[in-house]
């Protein structure tokens, strides 16, 4: 039999009611299993079905288990940008037992808040009670994903328990938000929890352990939550950031601590290549396709840190767009090389043979043109490591510190803003200024 007499856990589940307005909790080692266990209590017969939202965490990420162990059918509803969903559309979704002879019983709707597919953005507690009144109305039962219900109750201004006030049951996680190494909660009536004990022990989430999790759990919830509007001001601060840089694209409105961007269209540029390069530099985000990214801030993320990142990220681009050779610069260095060829476009080349070609002038050209690609390769780790040491320029800027003889010195003389015009970087060691012009390269290609 699982013990539950830990003091430490007990400390956790008063807190938690108060703070959730619920009868009664229950901890749980993850989100994802406190997911499943409450859909698993309010379905409790199978071929029952579920409202979802299509971007939502419980839909997506969370590896169908609700269908998989509990054969219960996920009922999709379209999200909208804001990460809710529109109230006529699900009750339209709605299916009663009238036709259960074809179709699963609904018995369930779910919401997400924050919603982090959508960036992390935040469910008013008016909408949340018009769904909960929807769900009455038909005799349905309401559960919250509320993995990182703290930030939007910071965000909001509003009560965790104002925004759970309509649910039946909801999810509180206690690592994502305010950062404790493991663990979430289970909220509810007291008959829910109790059949979310048992379900909760049969999928192997009993631990004789929880006192010591539970303790590092208890520091967060006493400390970190009032933190999180300082990650929420910081990950605006980034988002203004990224949307300076030429190329990228912050989506929706950042309201709380996760920032999404794209990489817009024509750039030689995709998440995977801007992951592998900041992850080299420290900084680890989330590739969400071939052209998003992800990015989630927590409190021992520093304003510091969110400069180096937007530092980081310019460089690589800067890096990026210095390396690419276009058709015209091409043209002109082959031309110089005795070679004459056709720009199309900024990036085709048309290349026309007649008889007076040889087999060595094919050859002759194609050295031409490899040395002129590594022409660029070359200017490409000029220019990376010039932009690298603009990036320590601009982070020792911000901190009012410059550098001389090599060291940290707050009394040296300032960079101007003309030290680095044009492309050109003047660099401060040994008390000199050396001139480095990266974009002057032999045949300008870069």
């Amino acid at each position: 039999m699982m013990m539950s007499c830990s003091m430490t856990l007990l400390h956790i589940a008063s807190k938690q009611k108060w703070i959730t307005g619920k009868e009664a909790v229950l901890f749980v080692p993850s989100g994802t299993m406190g997911n499943l266990v409450s859909v698993l209590v309010h379905c409790e017969v199978r071929e029952s079905a579920v409202i979802l939202g299509d971007n939502s965490h419980l839909h997506i990420h969370e590896n169908g288990g609700i269908s998989t162990i509990g054969g219960v059918h996920p009922r999709i509803v379209k999200n909208n940008d804001d990460g809710t969903m529109d109230i006529d559309l699900i009750e339209a979704a709605i299916r009663d037992s009238i036709g259960e002879i074809v179709y699963p019983t609904t018995r369930l709707i779910c919401l997400e808040n924050t919603h982090a597919n959508s960036g992390g953005r935040c469910l008013p507690p008016e909408y949340i009670d018009r769904v909960g009144e929807l769900a009455k109305k038909h005799g349905l039962k309401l559960h919250i994903d509320g993995c990182r219900i703290f930030n939007a109750s910071i965000a909001l201004g509003v009560p965790v328990h104002r925004l759970l006030q309509a649910a039946d049951s909801a999810l509180v996680c206690l690592s994502k938000g305010i950062g404790a190494p493991v663990g979430s909660v289970i909220v509810g009536s007291k008959s829910f929890i109790n059949k979310a004990r048992s379900l909760r022990n049969t999928l192997g989430g009993g631990m004789r352990q929880v006192g010591i999790v539970c303790a590092a759990a208890l520091v967060a919830l006493q400390e970190n939550i009032t933190k999180l509007e300082g990650d929420h001001k910081k990950a605006k601060i980034l988002a203004e950031g990224l949307n300076q840089i030429k190329g990228l694209k912050v989506l929706n409105p950042v309201e709380t601590n996760i920032v999404y961007f794209d990489i817009l269209e024509g750039l030689n540029i995709n998440s995977e290549t801007v992951s592998k390069y900041l992850r080299e530099h420290g900084v680890l985000i989330w590739p969400e396709s071939s052209s998003r990214v992800r990015i989630v801030l927590h409190h021992q993320i520093s304003g510091t840190d969110v400069q180096y990142t937007l530092s980081c990220i310019q460089v690589y681009f800067d890096i990026m767009e210095g390396s690419n050779i276009n058709s015209e610069t091409l043209s002109k260095y082959l031309q110089e090389h005795g070679v004459l060829i056709m720009p199309e476009s900024s990036s085709r080349v048309r290349i026309v043979l007649h008889h007076q070609i040889s087999g060595t002038d094919v050859q002759y050209t194609l050295s031409c043109i490899q040395q002129a690609v590594g022409e660029v390769r070359d200017c490409n780790s000029n220019l990376k490591e010039i932009s690298e040491c603009q990036a320590t320029h601009r982070l020792l800027k911000q901190g009012g510190l410059y550098l001389n003889n090599n060291r940290v010195d707050s009394e040296v003389k300032r960079i101007e803003a003309e030290d680095i015009v044009d492309g050109k970087v003047l660099l401060l060691s040994a008390g000199k200024k050396n001139k480095v012009d990266v974009l002057n390269q032999k045949h300008n290609l870069c």
